[in-house]
């Protein structure tokens, strides 16, 4: 079992020691400390006697002190790493002890989002433990004069092989340390066949913790003194107080004050919406409070905002010629000729996050600092808004991270924590914000609401001879300027520029969308709606061919190559093409693995029964996917069972992957079944899980497998890419066993719960 340091809560505040993940460029960093010399963002790793990286240090008592800088919201992210860097240590994990980082640009990209973790740090983390491995073998042998060649290590002990000779990690701590670092070239890293953890799967670090209550989340924060805030935010975008009444809130028992936040300046972004504080001595009184403010608000221009007539527009976009961003062959000549052509339009909608934990977050401004406890995804990100908005320097924001009650890309946004900054500055005092789950899901970064119009022209055996797809959705890069209408790269590469099938004739397009919410990263992202269309399209074309799914998929596929993104701007979610090239045989080969572990051929189909496939490569990671549905004569859909195959690379730990892979399916789930959000002259209608609901239990799929290949590829996510193909085959799914089309989410649409 992993040790488990019970922290109090007046330690936590005053140490920052609580839970979180890392990610991390691959960042080579040592600082020596002069005795008793401490600094603000200093961790134990910092004071141990051998640190030779931000990430490690070790005492001499032999305790391993590894530190993760990025936040761990149920990845396993926080475990993860440390593991690697224990791997390539030879530590006994039980001799570990894992601390979270602060917000520190020491530990390169914190932003715990877009699932690169493990991609983005894995040979940082290894670096890590190679050099102090290096270093100890080293001073091992200076201390029995032998050629340190003729040493090795054990768990936790340097080995001197001809004698057998033997010291502890902390007895030989003090000596490394006065050692130099090696360079990179001179380190020698454990091969495959040597990985204690690598590959083998570990439970969270956290897992007792968690299973206990004395696990730290935002909302365990305590400080001295403090108040509790809650705000009263415009309710539509871009809206601002006109007056305001607070006589009947500050009758409420408890309730101190109100305090108005003045809204952002420019581009929503990560600043405050704005809005009515209202401080009490504790949350039930401040809610209170805020039910009796009277607010009179100027909405602005994004009143007139109706999802509805949002859709029609959207639609009509996606009906006529749009940006083209690839092109292959002649696609209008094709179509042009006739024949037997193929259209159809999807929609997804607006998807709030929702995770368990709404937002919250603690702040401190004292002395021209501000000290915070926040459960964010980018520690880095709130300290920018937080100096930005208090106008104080970034290194005078101390950002702690504490465990986070889900994230989903949501908590890498820092409003509500710039909102408890700027409070506690004007109260003088510790201030808790603390959102409501109505506040987080009207006023949340939605993902994306998209309209995909596709136009197939089908040649012998139904394979298209030409291919039109067009994608309209308000942008994410609308929250930096309002201006934006068009994709970026970055966001039309998910599954929309990189449709990997090898077709003659090919041109995909990208519409405008002037975005009326705040947009953002939600799991997935555009993958989400991209995959839904192209992957449900490609089974329609499958029916309309009257050929079997799965054999229609890979005829698209085709042959083992590698795709060829020539004139097109394709980020490769920020990876080199070299290291991470788009192989469509990988993405082949899960597919066929999917059929043979889901039994496909031999399941049944029809009277309510039916089975769907789907494959998507996101985040660089190839992943296919069955799910098998039976829907009875009320409409209500149950899934017995969902197989999974991921190629994600070199894969860590196979346990936590498996998990998110479950746990993606359970996302998916949602979204397809229940997920949407809808506005009314510029208000979200919705407010809390009776009209936002989330899968439960016996709605989620009862069983669910999950296959790993086994690859040598380097490391790619593992986070997000079970969301997209999982929500296509639910939906190829209902197909097979009504026979009713599923080109709108959610299903609800079509009578089906």
């Amino acid at each position: 079992m992993s040790q488990i340091e019970n922290v109090s809560r007046r330690r936590f505040l005053t140490r920052g020691m609580v839970a979180a993940g890392a990610l991390v460029l691959g960042v080579r960093y040592y600082r020596k400390l002069s005795p008793g010399a401490k600094l603000p963002h200093d961790t134990n790793a910092d004071h141990a006697i051998l640190h030779p990286s931000v990430y490690l240090g070790i005492d001499p008592d032999g305790k391993v002190w590894i530190v993760a800088s990025r936040s761990e919201m149920g990845t396993t992210s926080r475990t993860t790493l440390p593991l690697v860097v224990a791997d390539e240590l030879d530590a006994d994990w039980k001799r570990v002890k894992i601390e979270q980082a602060l917000g520190d640009s020491r530990y390169g990209d914190q932003n715990t989002d877009g699932s690169h973790s493990i991609r983005s740090f894995y040979d940082a983390m290894r670096e890590a433990g190679a050099t102090a491995r290096f270093m100890l073998i080293q001073a091992a042998a200076h201390q029995w004069s032998v050629p340190a060649t003729e040493c090795g290590t054990d768990l936790h002990v340097v080995v001197h092989r001809a004698t057998n000779r033997r010291a502890g990690y902390g007895e030989l701590a003090a000596a490394a340390a006065r050692l130099p670092v090696p360079k990179r070239e001179e380190l020698k890293f454990k091969s495959k066949s040597a990985w204690r953890y690598i590959g083998k799967g570990q439970v969270s670090y956290d897992l007792e913790a968690l299973v206990t209550g004395k696990a730290i989340y935002g909302m365990d924060a305590r400080a001295d003194g403090m108040v509790y805030a809650s705000v009263e935010h415009p309710p539509v975008l871009g809206g601002k107080v006109k007056s305001y009444d607070d006589k009947e809130a500050l009758k409420v028992a408890g309730v101190h004050q109100t305090v108005p936040i003045d809204p952002f300046q420019q581009a929503p972004a990560f600043q405050p919406l704005g809005g009515i504080a209202v401080i009490a001595d504790n949350t039930w009184a401040a809610f209170q409070g805020r039910k009796k403010l009277s607010i009179s608000w100027d909405n602005g221009p994004n009143e007139t905002y109706n999802s509805d007539e949002y859709k029609n527009e959207l639609r009509a976009t996606s009906h006529n010629p749009c940006k083209v961003v690839r092109n292959i062959g002649d696609a209008d000549a094709v179509f042009a000729k006739g024949g037997k052509v193929y259209e159809a339009d999807y929609y997804v909608p607006l998807l709030a996050h929702a995770s368990m934990e709404p937002m919250v977050a603690l702040a401190e401004f004292k002395d021209g600092k501000a000290t915070l406890w926040a459960p964010t995804q980018n520690p880095q990100a709130v300290q920018d808004t937080v100096a930005k908005e208090l106008g104080i320097a970034k290194e005078d924001v101390i950002c702690h991270v504490t465990l986070l009650g889900g994230g989903f890309g949501r908590k890498s946004k820092p409003d509500y924590v710039a909102e408890a900054a700027v409070l506690s500055k004007k109260m003088g005092r510790p201030v808790k914000v603390v959102w409501t789950r109505e506040d987080d899901i009207k006023f949340d970064y939605y993902n994306a609401v998209a309209s995909m119009y596709m136009k197939a022209a089908l040649g012998a055996n139904g394979k298209p001879t030409a291919w039109l797809q067009r994608a309209v959705f308000p942008p994410i890069p609308s929250i930096f300027d309002v201006n934006t209408v068009y994709g970026d790269p970055a966001h039309l590469q998910q599954g929309w520029t990189d449709i990997p099938y090898d077709l003659p004739n090919l041109r995909i397009e990208n519409g405008p969308a002037k975005a009326h919410v705040r947009i953002g990263w939600l799991r997935s992202v555009a993958n989400i709606y991209h995959a839904f269309a192209i992957q449900c399209f490609t089974d329609e074309l499958a029916h309309a061919a009257g050929r079997d799914p799965l054999d229609y998929l890979l005829d698209l596929i085709g042959s083992p190559r590698t795709v060829d993104f020539k004139g097109v701007e394709y980020p490769n979610y920020g990876a080199s093409m070299d290291a991470y090239p788009w192989e469509t045989g990988r993405l082949r080969r899960v597919t066929e693995m999917v059929a043979e572990k889901s039994g496909w051929g031999k399941r049944k189909h029809g009277k309510g029964t039916g089975i769907g496939i789907a494959a998507h490569r996101s985040f660089l990671t190839y992943v296919a996917t069955v799910v098998e549905v039976e829907v009875n004569d009320q409409g209500e859909v149950r899934i017995p069972r969902v197989d999974t195959v991921l190629d994600a690379g070199l894969v860590v730990n196979p346990e936590a992957t498996r998990a998110q892979f479950e746990g993606a399916a359970v996302f998916g789930t949602s979204i397809v079944r229940s997920g949407e959000i809808t506005a009314t002259k510029g208000v979200i209608d919705q407010s809390n899980f009776q009209d936002y609901p989330v899968a439960r239990i016996g709605e989620a799929p009862y069983q669910t497998n999950v296959y790993i290949v086994d690859s040598d590829a380097p490391p790619a996510g593992v986070g997000e890419p079970g969301v997209p193909p999982f929500v296509a085959a639910f939906c190829n799914a209902i197909l097979a066993a009504t026979g009713k089309r599923v080109r709108d989410l959610p299903i609800t649409k079509l009578g089906l719960s």
